[in-house]
């Protein structure tokens, strides 16, 4: 059960947050229980929204972005985010199960976008302070400079709704998936 309550509905969600709710459910069908529960502060569903929507419409490819919040979700042990992108990764990016393991593993069965995963997981385990040499490798796998800056935002993103769901325990409402940390320790 979530430890902040997360609106039934669109309508029980505060007046602000409703517009950005029902775009949310034109775009995907229905409002995942992360969004509902985010729309308790209409300025932060605002600013989720605002850079999800705006890396959307980046230089990285939907497939390398599922794989970078796969790697990340594992790595910050979030397993409302691990279910919700193995079920998004593998209906809306056609990747394999074991596409997902790899990139649950940091790294992926395509070789361009394991720079990509790798270099996300770096960021993420420096806290934002890759090598050098991790820089350059992932430019050396043909990445520009404007994709790695979005994979460094993506590590970004995916770490604040990991944050936001572990904190708060949001209710999963995808098939499960337990992070493998989660899994160890029962």
């Amino acid at each position: 059960m979530s430890r902040i309550p997360t609106p039934a509905s669109i309508e029980a969600a505060p007046e602000k947050s409703q517009p950005l709710l029902e775009a949310v459910q034109k775009q995907l069908g229905v409002v995942p229980n992360m969004f509902r529960a985010i729309s308790n502060s209409p300025a932060a569903l605002e600013g989720y929204l605002g850079l999800n929507g705006a890396l959307a419409k980046g230089a990285l490819e939907a497939p390398t972005r599922e794989r970078i919040a796969l790697a990340i979700a594992e790595f910050n042990a979030c397993d409302y985010c691990l279910s919700a992108h193995t079920y998004l990764g593998k209906n809306l990016s056609k990747l394999s199960d074991a596409e997902i393991a790899a990139n649950r593993d940091g790294g992926s069965t395509d070789a361009k976008a394991d720079a990509a995963v790798r270099f996300a997981v770096k960021v993420a385990e420096t806290r934002g302070h890759p090598s050098e040499a991790d820089l350059q490798a992932v430019k050396q796998a043909g990445y520009t400079d404007a994709q790695v800056m979005e994979i460094v935002l993506h590590v970004a993103l995916n770490t604040l709704t990991n944050y936001v769901n572990e904190t708060i325990k949001t209710e999963i409402d995808f098939p499960v998936v337990t992070a493998r940390a989660q899994q160890e320790a029962a």
